[in-house]
């Protein structure tokens, strides 16, 4: 599960000229097949675009807005013009559903791409699922999202059809952390902290169960509470544990932190954790000097990536104040899965869209498959994606460093 200012698109569209209907809004400057008319359409955007999280947040929203305005330029869907319709849900479930009630509420909305956060997205789904708007994830990766709660006793079943995510479940995750721990790192004794959330807390589920499958022992486990800053108490039972490793679930502003106490504690033992952490602002964080510490990520490096050039070299010609961040490129997937979808829709309804497209769209994007800025984009039956590949990072003289990408294999 993210950097911000987005660039506000305009559209071709003269006031005068609006003609509001159940997909959109109508203008006559348009070609395509609509006779001269373009219709716009609006793909939402849910992240949290204020607070600590926005980092991440502003890098989804700037990333979408990218998509956008590459589909416009390059005509991509004859007759459609796109637009986005940005909401912050500052990292909070609450705000997470009543902006999705927003969303949902805006006719000209036909798909939307959020949130960062696994619990926010568990407060929207339903919301989503009862007006078949596609939603979108580039960030979640709590398996109960597509699988649902049972998934950890091999009882799967999709709980929402319109859910559908561009990054990888906790499930691969999980144990490909654990298994880069205890093999590559050999790291045997580890001590697993959790932030007592939605994503921080299953992570470390995961990592906790293949890392003593492979043998490995846990030294000791503990909980902090997110915005909290003194981890005083924990950081001393890790030195006390003898531990070589720690283990943390959750995201980077606490992370961090409990980096640079265990190492203040006196334990100089190297502290890994999942793509909530791999941002700069853990280096940041931490008044010690964390080298050694690691940290996994969906995908890999997009800088790396033949198939990610165009994305990076456009991101940076756009004039956007924040960085693409961990989840820009499969932001730009996400928007790119609905806008694919879109143009089915509307080559199946003889080159125009229908009055009321949600339903065919969702549709059309459990059908997608492309070639994205992260590789091959596609859904299985559970709306997850098909990509399975994943990096480890490293923090080498005060940034993160890839050491590792590799795909999962079970």
């Amino acid at each position: 599960m993210r950097h911000r200012s987005l660039l506000v698109l305009t559209t071709a569209l003269t006031t005068t000229a609006l003609a509001l209907s159940a997909c959109g809004s109508r203008d006559d400057k348009g070609g395509g097949d609509s006779g001269g008319k373009q219709t716009t359409v609006a793909i939402g955007i849910d992240a949290p675009l204020t607070g600590s999280l926005s980092p991440f947040g502003q890098g989804i929203k700037n990333s979408v807005d990218l998509a956008v305005k590459t589909a416009n330029k390059n005509n991509e869907v004859k007759g459609v013009t796109f637009k986005t319709v940005a909401l912050d849900d500052q990292a909070v479930p609450g705000t997470g559903q009543q902006n999705a009630a927003k969303l949902v509420a805006d006719k000209s909305v036909v798909g939307m791409v959020g949130p960062m956060n696994s619990g926010v997205a568990q407060s929207m789904q339903g919301v989503f699922a009862k007006a078949d708007l596609t939603q979108i994830s580039p960030a979640n990766t709590n398996p109960a999202l597509t699988q649902g709660d049972n998934w950890a006793k091999g009882e799967k079943k999709r709980p929402f059809a319109t859910y559908f995510r561009t990054a990888t479940t906790d499930i691969i995750q999980g144990r490909f952390a654990a298994q880069y721990f205890y093999k590559d790192a050999k790291k045997k004794k580890v001590f697993v902290v959790d932030d007592k959330q939605t994503y921080g807390a299953g992570l470390a589920a995961i990592f906790i169960q293949e890392f003593k499958r492979l043998g490995g022992e846990i030294a000791g486990t503990d909980h902090l509470t997110v915005k909290e800053t003194d981890f005083t108490a924990i950081a001393n039972k890790i030195k006390n544990s003898g531990a070589d490793s720690v283990y943390f679930g959750g995201q980077f502003p606490e992370g961090g932190l409990l980096s640079d106490q265990v190492k203040k504690a006196g334990a100089r033992i190297p502290l890994m954790g999942g793509d909530g952490i791999y941002n700069p602002g853990f280096v940041t964080a931490s008044g010690e000097n964390n080298d050694g510490d690691l940290g996994t990520s969906v995908g890999y490096p997009v800088e790396e990536l033949d198939s990610a050039k165009a994305f990076v070299t456009n991101y940076n010609a756009g004039g956007y104040k924040d960085p693409y961040a961990t989840y820009g490129g499969y932001s730009y997937d996400a928007a790119w899965a609905i806008i694919q979808a879109v143009k089915k829709t509307v080559a199946d309804n003889n080159g125009k869209l229908p009055a009321d497209p949600r339903a065919k769209i969702l549709d059309a994007v459990g059908k997608v498959s492309f070639d994205g800025v992260t590789g091959k984009v596609s859904f299985d039956q559970y709306g997850d994606t098909t990509n399975k590949q994943l990096t480890v990072y490293q923090v080498t003289n005060g940034a993160w460093k890839s050491v590792k990408s590799a795909t999962f294999q079970d």
